[in-house]
Formats: C-alpha cells, structure tokens, sequence
C-alpha cells in the first residue's frame, strides 16, 4: 500500500482570519496538485496535457474550427495552438485543411486515429479525476460544484467592477 503524502499549503490549513485569502489558496493547491498528477499520468502515454486539451476541443466541435476559434476555446495564443496544432498534424492526430472559400484560413479536425487515441485517453482521464475526487461524496462534490458556481460569478463582479490604476 502507498504511502499518502499530504498537499503541502502555504500556510497552516486553518480557516483563520483571511478566510477569502486562504479560500483561494487551498483551491490553488488543489488545482494544481491535480494538473501535476494528471500531466505525470499523460506522460505515461506519450501525451501533454495541452495536446489533450486540444484534441478534447475538437472532439466537440466534429466540424472543425479555424485556428482562432481553437486558440480562443483553449484561452491560449494562436501561436501556442498552432505549434501545438502542428505536431498533431505531424502525429496523425488531427488534420489541417484550408477552407474553401478563404484558403487562406486553415480548418483543423481530428482524424480517425485522433478520434480513437482521444477516446482512449478521455476514459483514462475520467477515471483519474474520480480517483483523486473518491474522498467526496455525490452530495459534496454537488455542494462544492455549486460553491464554485457562486464564486465564479463573484470572480466576474469584481472584475466587472474593478476600478482602473491612478
């Protein structure tokens, strides 16, 4: 049996009096203990996790999408997306077409094999986040996805409301 080594934090694991601030912080924690975990297990698999991000977004668009449409699905640069795009093609994962009436914009699918190796790795990927989510119930991962919910819309408020720099 493994031994569990617990999620360093940063500060004593007590709520305490920044609530807000250690709130954020144990979510950051969180995150990205689950991003390393799953980037190691992708590794195993002769896969990145952003590579799996963009077969994952291909995956639910059938039809393709332009370069932008993926660069903006992913929230990443175009130039990030087509490296990334580039050495899918090269792989056989997805393919490149230009588009018929704009040759010059550049639509990009998943190919059988993209489709095969995405399925594969989306079961896989599943399973791992459920293992490392077993520790809650149905009814807290509810309550937390709800939670989070909530926070992401306080997130856009205060942004919204943010005042510009003097």
């Amino acid at each position: 049996m493994k031994h569990t080594v617990p999620i360093r934090e940063k500060h004593d694991g007590a709520l305490g009096d920044r609530s807000s601030v250690r709130v954020w912080l144990r979510l950051l924690s969180c995150s990205m203990a689950i991003e390393k975990e799953l980037q190691r297990r992708f590794v195993d698999r002769n896969m990145t996790l952003p590579r799996f991000d963009v077969l994952a977004a291909l995956d639910r668009n059938p039809d393709g999408m332009n370069m932008g449409e993926l660069s903006q699905a992913l929230l990443v640069s175009n130039g990030n997306v087509t490296m990334l795009a580039r050495n899918l093609v090269r792989d056989g994962l997805i393919e490149m077409k230009p588009l018929p009436t704009d040759r010059r914009t550049q639509i990009v699918k998943l190919t059988p094999e993209g489709k095969q190796v995405f399925n594969k790795l989306a079961r896989a990927h599943n399973d791992w986040i459920d293992q490392m989510l077993s520790a809650l119930d149905y009814t807290q991962r509810e309550r937390l996805y709800v939670a989070l919910g909530t926070m992401k819309m306080s997130i856009a408020r205060a942004s919204a409301n943010r005042r510009p720099p003097r």
